[in-house]
């Protein structure tokens, strides 16, 4: 046996025999199976020979045969000559083996150079003896067959075969059939390259249900089309054929589902108003906590301040994935004027950064990178211009998340060109994240379609959607005891509710105030838009419905313009006038209203609201009752009820705090963890918690003015 080793081994392995303790140590120069095994892991001889064909360079399956054939079979250690004081890898045969190691795959490898040929035809179907044909025909011309593959169906052979002896087979293969292709019965010998071989190998795979369900699913999360499949029936390896030019994602996407390397995440923020900061601090503050519990590693690569910008802020030199991301200290304010919140400078001398000159049709260029798992760009703008590239981002594969819902609620043909983007190439196209449009970080969207998806229907939603209008309605019109309220939030919460329940003018919210002083505080506090009209004329509200309506089917029938001309408003208010000081014929006119309201017992709300069968898409001011869900709603929350089949006695409510920065940052990361949770599983679910906006990372710099927050 001694003899027979070096006939077996490479060159660059030295081998040591210890038989007395009936082992083999193998030094090698080169351990490129290091992620593969792992380690200082276990592993059996049948997953080490699977790695080693497919590509492995430190081992061979034949190396393996003396210690395979010993009585007991003895063990292999690889060892690392540049790292001598790692343990390696111990390749061992016994029961402990696949309980001790924690991964239900142990690695993955693929075999580059490859080419698929597809042998087709109706007159296969039934006929004995095709399959000895193709391949006593490819045996007897030395062209080696890695990976055969065939449905049920007999109407089609499928194998691989290295490239430079596709065509050599393609012929051999015609010339054998050249009677069944005259006749039609083969109607075609086809190649399709270069392809690449992905295999994922382990023996924790048998008898353990959906692996090749994540494997697959990952691939698809990651865009990445499928040729062909193969399966032995020792469950020990999946093999599946793709596209060279998607081998290295597929790769990076099948570790990080299986939890064996980081998946990365290359991100652009459009957008550097309150949200766009909030969103980059919070994704520098994350990310090592991400990369240890989500296997994620969230690079942000471009930062454009606002849609209207020439300019974008991309890292130096990021011609890989595996680059730094820009953070937070690389943007500097240039200026405190809050007329001037946007306008951002890029600080050199902190970052290796570049500026370029182009806006936002630069994105992709400055983004994609082909060998990436994820691209996304954050839309944390509330302009025109950035709503009208959204789905030309998504044909080209980015996923667009966005708190903008100027794209959903623009003009149809607009909205049309976002449907058509979404299933315009399949898996190859982005997707659209759009769960902050409708109330920030609260979980309309998802309940809507989670409704929708388990059989419900939906007759009719109603609320308080935009935060102005809760702020500004609840403060001129408080509903009675919000004083009592308030002490038994504070009290019953054990110390974790703390709002004092204080304006910025450090008046109590109980009290009521005039509708120009309430304005003037939603300013303060920055609920409102640049322009406060828009939120105060019910345009927003009514973008808010026409996001609504499209996840309804009810969007063909209505525009935003349309909805807002039809809505109610609470005062006739010109968009010129200084909403710090606003005339005060306009107290007036709100004062009556609000005193009628009183002298009825009620409140007054603006309620915006979709019903399905009547198919009425309307904003009202409405008078509530003291003690209805509306009334009771805080200031600055939204409340919005689902009245539905299954929910029609007793509406299903959501309410929490829709306006601020941080909450509306921290759902729009929830959106891309979702996203990444197809292709990935976290290692912990310590992050996967729900916080008061409704998002998946808990923030604590989230705040609202009342306990009643959550999903009720």
């Amino acid at each position: 046996m001694m003899s027979m080793l070096p006939l077996f081994l490479k060159p660059s392995l030295s081998i040591q025999l210890r038989l007395q303790h009936r082992k083999i140590k193998l030094n090698l120069q080169r351990v490129s199976l290091k992620k593969s095994l792992g380690e200082s892991c276990p592993r059996s001889y049948d997953e080490a020979m699977e790695l080693a064909y497919f590509g492995a360079k430190v081992i061979h399956p034949k190396t393996m045969q003396p210690a395979l054939s010993c009585d007991p079979q003895i063990p292999i250690y690889i060892r690392n000559t540049f790292n001598m004081r790692s343990p390696g890898t111990r390749i061992f045969t016994n029961a402990t083996t696949t309980k001790q190691n924690e991964k239900v795959v142990c690695g993955f490898s693929s075999v580059e150079g490859m080419a698929l040929v597809n042998v087709e035809g109706t007159g296969m179907v039934g006929i004995r003896g095709v399959d000895k044909r193709i391949f006593g025909v490819l045996e007897y011309h030395d062209v080696n067959v890695a990976l055969i593959s065939q449905a049920i169906s007999e109407h089609s052979v499928t194998f691989a075969t290295s490239e430079d002896q596709a065509e050599l087979a393609k012929s051999i293969i015609e010339e054998e059939f050249r009677r069944e292709l005259k006749l039609g019965h083969v109607s075609s010998v086809d190649i399709r390259a270069p392809v690449s071989i992905i295999a994922a190998v382990g023996d924790g795979m048998v008898d353990t249900t959906g692996v090749a369900g994540r494997f697959f699913s990952s691939l698809g999360g990651a865009k990445i089309n499928v040729l062909a499949i193969a399966q032995g029936s020792s469950e020990r390896n999946i093999s599946t054929v793709v596209w060279s030019s998607d081998s290295t994602r597929a790769l990076r996407a099948v570790h990080a589902a299986f939890n064996l390397s980081n998946m990365t995440a290359r991100v652009g923020i459009i957008g550097m108003s309150e949200v766009g900061i909030s969103l980059l601090r919070l994704l520098e503050a994350e990310r090592d906590s991400l990369k240890s519990n989500f296997d994620l590693d969230i690079q942000v690569c471009m930062v454009c301040p606002e849609s209207g910008s020439e300019e974008i802020f991309s890292l130096r030199n990021d011609t890989e994935s595996g680059t730094e991301s820009l953070t937070i200290g690389a943007i500097t304010r240039v200026t405190e004027d809050p007329d001037e919140m946007t306008k951002t400078t890029f600080a050199d001398e902190e970052q290796a950064a570049v500026v370029s000159k182009g806006g936002l049709g630069l994105c992709f260029d400055t983004l994609f990178r082909k060998e990436c798992t994820i691209h996304a760009i954050f839309d944390c703008t509330n302009d025109e211009a950035s709503g009208r590239y959204h789905a030309g981002w998504l044909r080209a594969g980015i996923d667009v998340i966005t708190a903008n819902n100027r794209g959903l609620s623009g003009p149809k043909h607009q909205r049309e060109d976002i449907k058509e983007a979404e299933k315009s190439n399949g898996k190859q196209s982005g997707v659209y994240l759009r769960e902050t449009v409708v109330a920030g970080g609260l979980p309309i969207i998802s309940t809507l379609r989670s409704l929708l998806h388990s059989g419900d229907k939906i007759r009719r939603i109603d609320g308080i959607f935009t935060v102005v209008k809760s702020y500004v309605m609840f403060r001129i019109s408080p509903p009675p005891n919000v004083a009592a309220c308030s002490q038994f939030d504070v009290t019953s919460s054990n110390g974790v509710f703390e709002g004092d329940m204080k304006t910025s003018s450090t008046a109590f919210v109980g009290e009521a105030c005039s509708f120009s002083q309430a304005v003037r505080e939603a300013v303060h506090l920055g609920h409102t838009e640049d322009n406060p009209a828009l939120d105060l004329n019910n345009e927003y509200a009514a973008r808010v419905l026409m996001a609504l309506a499209r996840e309804l089917g009810m969007d063909e029938d209505n525009e935003t313009e349309l909805i807002k001309m039809s809505s109610d408003v609470l005062v006739d208010i010109d968009d010129n006038l200084n909403f710090l000081d606003l005339p005060p014929y306009i107290d007036e006119q709100v004062q009556k209203r609000v005193d009628a309201a009183n002298a009825k017992g009620c409140v007054l709300r603006s309620i915006a609201s979709i019903d399905v069968k009547s198919k009425s898409v309307q904003i009202r001011i409405s008078e509530v009752p003291n003690h209805h869900a509306f009334a009771v709603s805080p200031p600055g929350c939204s409340c919005v009820r689902f009245f539905t089949r299954r929910h029609e006695r007793y509406p299903l409510i959501i309410q929490g705090p829709s306006a601020g920065a941080d909450s509306t940052a921290s759902a729009l990361l929830a959106e891309l963890l979702q996203r990444t949770r197809g292709i990935s599983t976290p290692r912990s679910l310590a992050l996967i918690r729900r916080g008061s906006s409704g998002a998946f990372l808990h923030n604590k710099h989230s705040n609202s003015m009342n306990g009643n927050n959550g999903i009720l």
